[in-house]
């Protein structure tokens, strides 16, 4: 039987939002209990569902409301004509979610922690924010003192078993990855809708 907070949260939500609910069997039995609560419960108001995708898109990446508030209202404030476009890039290139990303860690959970315990480097220098937004160019590392740690001994095996997204690269000689451009929106298969997000704070 699937138990606990994180699933119980992703079945509330119809959505595999967290690693460890990404599995055939979850998602099946989270869309069919979703399906019948929401034919149980009758439409949904527009509020309903911009406050689902809203919890979608912040649990997937695990920050606070106020952080992911903080995303989405910069960028309606910023009156940008592709605003989906730049909450995606701002939420995928927080530090803890490149050490996810890149296959370093198992969860954004595990990032988060290497980041704020100062594992990892950026241009060679340690960061303890896993907030800190990267850039074109960045260089990301595991700290020398750090990679024989049991969360980063096996990373090269680990790293060619993980699909490195086209916006990032790994150098397995060096053990070091580069930031080669902003990620890309176009193509990516979402558990949520950014546009009713943004509609959602809108209000």
């Amino acid at each position: 039987m699937i138990t606990g907070p994180k699933y119980k949260i992703a079945r509330r939500l119809g959505a595999p939002i967290f690693e460890k609910t990404q599995t055939a069997k979850f998602k099946a039995r989270a869309e069919r209990d979703f399906a019948s609560k929401k034919k149980r419960g009758g439409p949904r108001s527009d509020y309903g569902k911009q406050l689902i995708e809203k919890q979608k898109a912040r649990f997937t990446y695990g920050i606070s409301e106020k952080q992911f508030s903080n995303y989405v209202n910069k960028v309606i404030e910023s009156k940008s004509t592709i605003p989906t476009v730049k909450i995606f890039e701002a939420l995928e290139t927080r530090l803890d979610n490149v050490i996810y990303r890149l296959g370093l860690v198992p969860t954004r959970r595990f990032a988060r922690q290497a980041a704020s315990h100062g594992h990892i480097l950026v241009n060679g220098r340690r960061l303890t924010i896993p907030s800190y937004v990267v850039k074109i160019g960045d260089q990301i590392s595991v700290r020398e003192g750090s990679k024989n740690n049991g969360i980063f001994s096996n990373i090269d095996e680990i790293i060619k078993t993980k699909e490195t997204p086209a916006w990032l690269t790994w150098n397995s000689e060096k053990r070091t990855a580069s930031v080669l451009k902003m990620p890309s929106i176009e193509g990516q298969d979402l558990l949520f809708d950014l546009g009713t997000v943004i509609e959602f704070y809108k209000k």
